[in-house]
């Protein structure tokens, strides 16, 4: 309605100017800059009813747009987003947290193990050279020595496995 009232006064203060025109070629002296006057007045008016309508409009969905960023409903979306961010950091930060606990077990369980193989491996190697010991006498210096050389090869390999052969043969050795 207001942009119809607005069109009306642009298309009649042409209509003015029109007039003023053909007056002015008339030659009437005082009748067209007073009418001049007038058209200028509508277009001012046309443009200013544009003009005021827009900024009430802006003012208008400004304050829409204000009402509904504090209304309940607004206030309860952005809560629970919040609410539900906050809860995936939580869960990424607990997930983080479990796989640090989980690599730090991991780690400190291989430092153990190492630990112990390495202890199990000197014990052994000890019980196997107390046990060379003990057998000396019995064995050739070319049989000690290569079963004393044995022994320390696996031991600096870490070669259990080869350790309780190597002990077994040895224990065998005794019962002959």
């Amino acid at each position: 309605m207001i942009i119809r009232i607005a069109l009306l006064l642009f298309v009649s203060a042409l209509a003015v100017f029109l007039l003023a025109d053909i007056l002015l070629r008339l030659s009437i002296p005082l009748l067209p800059t007073t009418i001049n006057t007038l058209g200028i007045a509508l277009l001012f008016c046309a443009f200013s009813l544009i003009l005021v309508t827009g900024l009430l409009l802006i003012a208008k969905l400004t304050t829409q747009a204000i009402l509904d960023y504090f209304s309940n409903h607004q206030r309860m979306q952005r809560r629970l987003l919040y609410i539900s961010q906050k809860q995936q950091e939580i869960t990424r930060l607990f997930h983080l947290k479990t796989d640090k606990i989980r690599y730090l077990a991991e780690l400190k369980r291989k430092r153990l193990l190492y630990k112990n193989n390495k202890n199990h491996l000197r014990s052994l190697s000890k019980a196997i050279n107390h046990d060379l010991l003990a057998l000396k006498k019995h064995l050739s210096d070319s049989q000690f020595n290569q079963l004393q050389a044995d022994c320390m090869r696996f031991k600096n390999d870490q070669n259990s496995a080869a350790l309780l052969k190597l002990q077994q043969h040895i224990a065998s050795l005794t019962k002959v």
